[in-house]
C-alpha cells in the first residue's frame, strides 16, 4: 500500500513494485488509505509524512490502533531526514523512514525486511 499526496510519488512507488511482481494498492491521503486497508489487508504500508488533513503519522497511528492491522508494517516516507521526523514517526508506530527519493531496491529491501511472504 502507498499512501502519498503526490501522484508523481505513488505512480513511480507503484510501478517500481509492479515490476518486482508486488500486488499495491494506492490512496491520496490518511482518509482514502484506511478504507482501502480494511478491504485490502496489505502486507506492509508505506505512507508520504507530508500530507493534508491526515498527515503520515496521524495515519501511522490510526493503523496501529486498529487491532487488526496493529502487526502490519508501516513505512514512512519523506523528504525530510532529521533526527526528529525519524524519532516522531517510531513513536507514531512506524518501522523504517525511506527518504525521497527512493528506489525501488530500497522499496523491495524493507519489503523484504518485514514481509514474510512474497505478494
Amino acid at each position: 500500500m502507498i499512501i502519498d499526496d503526490s501522484n508523481t510519488i505513488r505512480r513511480t512507488a507503484e510501478a517500481l513494485l509492479k515490476k518486482a511482481g508486488y500486488e499495491v494498492h494506492t490512496a491520496t491521503d490518511g482518509f482514502e488509505a484506511m478504507s482501502i486497508i480494511a478491504d485490502t489487508e496489505p502486507d506492509i504500508v508505506f505512507v508520504d509524512i507530508m500530507m493534508p488533513r491526515l498527515d503520515g503519522y496521524q495515519t501511522c497511528q490510526l493503523i496501529k490502533n486498529n487491532r487488526k492491522f496493529k502487526d502490519t508494517p508501516v513505512v514512512m516516507l519523506s523528504s525530510k531526514d532529521g533526527l526528529f521526523d525519524r524519532a516522531r514517526g517510531r513513536i507514531a508506530g512506524s518501522q523504517e523512514h525511506i527518504n525521497k527519493p527512493f528506489t525501488q531496491e530500497e522499496l523491495i529491501d524493507v519489503i523484504a525486511k518485514y514481509v514474510n511472504k512474497a505478494a
